[in-house]
């Protein structure tokens, strides 16, 4: 994590902050002028910047103007005087995150600090997801036009709409669109607008000014505005609220918007993929869904394949899954027996891809032995397969490369969280059954060092190492969560 840069040219209020932040274990870098500020930001960047807003030479107003020009993520804290009111609501229309009035409360100012701080943190999360684009790549016909069709919009910058079952890749599609065109080099952002509360989602897009309704204590960047010059994916756009819809039109037809509770108009220059697993036809038929906005988002339709059309597919991305999963939880990966490969891919797969990574996961955790059989796979999915008609071939399984999914639980087979509870603990009693029949010591100590650390790495992988999130994740504490790391020996863990 950066440091967090305070610039006062007051040197007791540098060194109070740079006391209290150093408490806080936050690292701090200190500067007596904007000037000196302003000049450093050719070299690096703060994670949160906090400036007073009157000293010699350039002012705070200045140095912040020029750091939302040059880095608009930078949440900038103001200090200013109670008498210099109207300069902190130049501050606040200037783009500040917060300001603190002299004298300020050293704790609250470090609480105001922290909140910043978190703002910025899911700013990179942001452009950390866009980073960690993998390639769709496969050799079933049914995606080679997917292919051909995202080479042809690779110079566009013009709308589009993925359709698409649950689970088949529909946001991957997006970032592919995104990676292969002249905006690659701008944020992708992705919101799924069916996961956000219907009362939260306009200030998701949109953002807020401060004390737009209860709860927003700082303004804060919408969607739009984190993409600006990128592209923004808004899936499961068919169960976005009509007055919403309304809105998203206006911003698709003139490219202005306004932030909830702002006034001032905002200019987007945003490239909008959106996508959705329903007949978007027929819920304008039934009045769910603006024709007019359908009209805007159609331009080009491009529609991703089931697993079931691409089944030639399932080796490769059963690897791949495999592969995925045992780095994420640091054990050798598994491999499916040619027997048990062979029924995989003639399996029908309703959940899609997202479904296959699922049970890819399943096998890495609950799977006995390396080499996996038909046996050794969920019962409910054999005994699925019993039952069910028999296709009228088998499918080959050439190679291709694999195309990843962000793991969910629509239509799969549950992932390890959601597995079921009997089958890992039948799967523990047995191992400490072994150990035991074994005399081996210590088999409290052992197993349960071995789940806290699976639990430890699973949790920092999916908080990009920063401890503090991943022990609030965990429920435990932050001493403990730094305690367990250095007594497992768990590396991939951030100072934060």
């Amino acid at each position: 994590m950066k440091p967090i840069w305070i610039v006062d040219d007051d040197e007791s209020i540098r060194w109070v902050l740079e006391k209290a932040l150093a408490r806080e274990n936050l690292a701090t870098q200190s500067f007596s002028s904007a000037r000196d500020a302003i000049q450093a930001l050719q070299s690096g960047t703060p994670q949160v910047l906090v400036s007073d807003i009157r000293m010699p030479g350039a002012s705070g107003l200045e140095l912040l103007q020029t750091v939302k020009a040059k880095h608009p993520g930078i949440p900038v804290i103001i200090i200013t005087a109670f008498s210099d009111l109207d300069s902190a609501v130049s501050a606040f229309q200037g783009g500040a995150f917060e300001y603190l009035a002299k004298p300020f409360d050293v704790d609250k100012a470090v609480e105001l600090i922290r909140r910043a701080l978190d703002e910025s943190l899911r700013e990179i999360d942001v452009e950390q997801s866009a980073a960690q684009t993998p390639e769709i790549l496969g050799q079933a016909p049914a995606m080679q036009d997917v292919f051909r069709a995202i080479g042809r919009l690779s110079q566009s910058n013009v709308t589009v709409l993925i359709t698409g079952e649950s689970g088949s890749g529909k946001e991957l599609v997006a970032r592919a669109l995104h990676k292969h065109s002249p905006r690659a080099s701008q944020p992708f952002v992705a919101l799924n607008t069916a996961a956000i509360p219907k009362d939260l989602l306009e200030s998701e897009l949109f953002g807020h000014e401060r004390g737009a309704f209860t709860g927003a204590q700082a303004m804060r960047r919408g969607r739009f505005e984190q993409a600006e010059g990128g592209t923004l994916f808004l899936d499961e756009i068919g169960d976005m609220p009509l007055d919403l819809q309304t809105r998203l039109l206006r911003v698709l037809s003139d490219g202005h918007f306004y932030r909830v509770g702002g006034h001032q108009s905002l200019k987007a220059n945003v490239r909008v993929i959106a996508a959705t697993h329903q007949n978007l036809e027929q819920r304008v038929r039934e009045g769910l869904f603006r024709e007019d906005l359908y009209h805007r988002l159609n331009v080009i339709r491009l529609r991703l394949p089931s697993l079931r059309e691409r089944s030639e597919d399932i080796p490769i991305l059963a690897r791949h899954f495999l592969s995925q999963s045992a780095r994420q939880l640091g054990v050798e990966a598994k491999r499916l027996s040619p027997q048990a490969m062979q029924f995989l891919s003639q399996l029908e797969f309703a959940g899609n891809v997202r479904q296959l990574e699922n049970l890819c996961n399943w096998i890495t955790v609950m799977a006995p032995g390396q080499t996996v059989e038909i046996k050794d796979l969920p019962q409910d999915l054999v005994e699925e397969r019993v039952h069910a008609p028999q296709p009228a071939q088998t499918v080959s399984a050439p190679a291709s490369a694999a195309m990843s999914q962000p793991a969910g639980g629509e239509g799969g087979y549950p992932a390890p969280a959601e597995a079921s509870h009997a089958s890992w603990i039948s799967l523990l009693e047995a191992e400490a059954a072994h150990m035991l029949a074994q005399e081996q010591p210590e088999v409290m100590d052992i197993l349960g060092r071995q789940f806290e650390a699976a639990l430890i790495k699973i949790a920092l992988k999916h908080t990009h190492g920063r401890k503090n999130d991943a022990a609030v994740r965990l429920g435990i504490g932050r001493n403990t969560i730094t305690r367990k790391i250095q007594e497992l020996g768990i590396g991939g863990a951030e100072d934060d």
